[in-house]
């Protein structure tokens, strides 16, 4: 009877320790999916969620500023309809490292417009921190640079 118990609690052991190591990075590349695709359309209630009261935002034109003058940009364009002009926003080559209740996360964000001959496609090196509380993850600082062209 112990033999079995050892070899179930080996066997749980094993197979538990990915789905314990991904944990963090599978949390973070779906919240900034999440985050993504309600970027496409504006949403505000997304916006406020992803981003922490005391974030630091520096955009790719330069210019730095916190949640509020984020928030007050967001609600002042209101949300987004769907249509041929609607620029669609995804993550590439994304990396998280984690250190203990903040992590650091890197990607490529791809923002796509049209389609076709009209097909637009505008590509930005983003790098965020975030911290968790309240268990779950904000982002209390965000870079965003236009990449340089392939």
């Amino acid at each position: 009877m112990n033999k079995i118990k050892l070899i179930i609690f080996t066997l749980v052991t094993f197979f538990s320790v990915p789905l314990f190591a991904n944990t963090v990075e599978d949390e973070l590349s779906q919240l900034i999916d999440h985050f993504l695709h309600g970027a496409t359309y504006n949403n505000a209630s997304v916006h406020d969620k992803f981003w922490a009261d005391e974030l630091v935002y520096t955009s790719s034109n330069g210019t730095r500023f916190g949640k509020q003058e984020l928030m007050d940009g967001v609600m002042a364009s209101g949300p987004v309809e769907a249509s041929s002009e609607l620029t669609i926003y995804s993550a590439e080559d994304m990396h998280i490292w984690q250190h203990d209740n903040i992590a650091v996360v890197t990607f490529t964000l791809v923002g796509t417009t049209g389609e076709g001959t009209g097909l637009k496609i505008n590509k930005y090196l983003n790098s965020g921190t975030f911290v968790k509380r309240d268990n779950r993850w904000q982002a209390v600082n965000w870079q965003a640079t236009i990449k340089a062209a392939d």
